[in-house]
């Protein structure tokens, strides 16, 4: 297992869920961090182009058009045992060090 002191910023790191955080805004921010990775920043991306081209709801409201969009799907989620690797930048050491108790990270 490895600590935040020990991550380096530029490393390419594995991180593996062990225990999900009870907090909500702990388990936000695992979520952030696995939505950076290039693959899902990659679907969201997808996801939303189908949102703007044929998802958005157009109503008629107080005589102008309003546009209702849809929510955005959710394609991680914070389970034990789910693993993400992520490319670290300096940025993300605090993030990574406040949930660190519940992440073993290994270099990738």
């Amino acid at each position: 297992m490895t600590t935040a002191t020990e991550l380096n910023p530029t490393g390419t790191y594995s991180f593996t869920i062990t225990k999900v955080p009870g907090r909500p805004a702990q388990i936000k921010t695992i979520k952030r961090l696995m939505e950076m990775q290039p693959h899902i920043q990659h679907g969201l991306k997808d996801l939303a182009r189908g949102r703007a081209q044929g998802g958005n709801d157009p109503r008629r409201r107080a005589g102008r058009i309003w546009v209702h969009r849809k929510r955005r799907t959710n394609l991680v989620q914070v389970a034990e045992g789910e693993t993400f690797t992520l490319r670290l930048t300096p940025h993300m050491v605090p993030d990574i060090s406040s949930v660190m108790d519940f992440l073993d990270a290994k270099s990738a």
